[in-house]
């Protein structure tokens, strides 16, 4: 099992599962002193797993800043969860992987974060809506937590 799935399963008390779809978000700056990163094109897909193969749940973001892009952390969870993730959960989150795009060259970069999901973790996810929560770090120190970066409903 993933160290994603681990997190996410002490955060949420459920493994890690999805449904399809997403949506734009409006992201929150952190208390940093510094206007933080811009968290835009997020998107999140799913791939249910079968009898004999793993599914997948992948993320996608760019995220720019002028001081240049640090990391990436990535957590999913349910809607039912209470109370939501905040922006000190997310230190112990996975980081996605984030690579320089664009004309702004490492000021900007498209981050991506892909799990796994066996049928095992599906079977015992919470049905319904879920949410992807990031929390962007800018090199200069900036912040920005979205809770609700992007959304998929896990089916029954």
């Amino acid at each position: 099992m993933s160290q994603r799935v681990v997190t996410l399963s002490a955060l949420a008390g459920a493994a890690l599962l999805a449904g399809a779809g997403a949506y734009a978000f409006a992201g929150e700056s952190g208390n940093t002193g510094s206007t933080g990163p811009e968290v835009a094109k997020a998107s999140v897909a799913y791939v249910a797993p079968t009898a004999d193969k793993d599914g997948s749940l992948t993320f996608t973001a760019r995220v720019s800043d002028d001081s240049g892009v640090r990391n990436l952390k990535v957590l999913a969870w349910p809607a039912s969860m209470a109370p939501a993730p905040d922006a000190e959960d997310m230190a112990h989150v996975e980081s996605a992987t984030c690579e320089p795009s664009g004309p702004s060259g490492d000021k900007a970069a498209l981050c991506t974060y892909t799990v796994k999901v066996t049928s095992a973790e599906a079977a015992e996810s919470p049905k319904g809506a879920w949410h992807v929560g990031v929390l962007a770090s800018a090199k200069d120190g900036g912040r920005t937590f979205a809770p609700k970066a992007a959304g998929f409903t896990v089916k029954g």
